[in-house]
């Protein structure tokens, strides 16, 4: 082998070396904007439905079984459909005003907000526990010596989501009421973005109280008692309309029609039923858009400044 071509190996060997370390020892960026398709059928039996996911009743671990659900709704409509990864709340009502996406489960707050901006449309919602209806948990450290939300003054606090209903609107509405903010009651506001999240980080002591959805914290304390031992419930909210699972407007009727169908009736077929299990869902019930008339009070009552009370 001449002189030249040993060069060229050393160089080449060199550059497969530096490549190697490199991929090995850096990060690798993740998208949050994924999509992925979960059921793949002949592209001739229609267009894909995307559907993300945002206001799951369960905890992120519980995505799979969403997933699985949505495997089934794709059979059973019988078009091939995509699951969408979005960043938060705000992108998921972005995508589906802007035809990005056909469909989305969501938080009470943003179906009130993307209802009123550019008519989502509701198909159903999640009846758990026996109930058509959630809560917002305050909860903080077992061993905290706090007893209510008085005890919280002055504390650090947790938020899960700017738009959540249960996560931010409900607990800054309270405190609305007591006449205060956020900002002037707690001595730090941060946000977790999940609702698990804040859950680990009360658990953790790395805050003093966090506002929770119900339905995630029962999940936990029904299958991981241990995740939700060092937490304590101080004060629990009035009843409010479900996470429910929605689609744009301008949507094929008879898209929308066969997803309302299958939904509604999941419960009724053995597969669903299993799928539903283990989302912790006894079944997806219809509900009047006027269910969600107290998430709409609770916005309008925040967002409505306060004289010599300043925001």
């Amino acid at each position: 082998m001449s002189r030249f071509e040993l060069s060229l190996l050393a160089m080449s060997l060199l550059v497969s070396l530096t490549t190697a370390c490199t991929s090995q020892d850096s990060p690798t960026p993740i998208n949050t904007s994924r999509t992925e398709v979960v059921q793949q059928r002949d592209p001739t039996q229609g267009n894909r439905i995307r559907i993300a996911l945002g206001g799951m009743i369960t905890p992120k671990e519980g995505l799979a079984y969403y997933r699985e659900f949505l495997e089934y709704l794709g059979r059973q409509i019988g078009q091939p459909v995509e699951y969408v990864d979005a960043e938060d709340y705000a992108e998921i009502n972005r995508k589906l005003e802007t035809g990005e996406l056909e469909a989305a489960f969501v938080c009470s707050g943003p179906y009130v907000d993307g209802k009123e901006k550019f008519g989502l449309e509701f198909i159903a919602a999640p009846q758990a526990y026996g109930e058509k209806v959630y809560y917002s948990y305050f909860i903080v450290p077992s061993k905290s010596q706090v007893t209510s939300l008085d005890g919280l003054k002055g504390k650090s606090f947790a938020f899960t989501d700017p738009l959540s209903n249960s996560g931010k609107l409900v607990p800054e509405y309270t405190l609305a009421r007591m006449g205060t903010t956020p900002e002037r009651f707690f001595s730090k506001i941060s946000y977790s973005g999940s609702h698990d999240k804040s859950i680990k980080a009360v658990s953790e002591g790395l805050v003093d109280g966090a506002a929770v959805d119900s339905l995630i914290w029962e999940y936990k304390n029904q299958k991981y008692p241990e995740q939700t031992a060092n937490t304590r419930i101080i004060f629990k909210s009035k009843p409010y309309a479900p996470p429910p699972f929605v689609v744009r407007p301008g949507l094929d009727p008879a898209i929308r029609e066969k997803l309302r169908q299958v939904m509604l009736n999941a419960h009724k077929s053995p597969e669903g039923k299993v799928i539903l299990s283990k989302m912790m869902i006894d079944r997806f019930v219809p509900l009047n858009d006027s269910a969600y008339d107290s998430v709409r009070q609770i916005k309008l009552w925040v967002d409505k400044p306060k004289p010599g009370k300043p925001r």
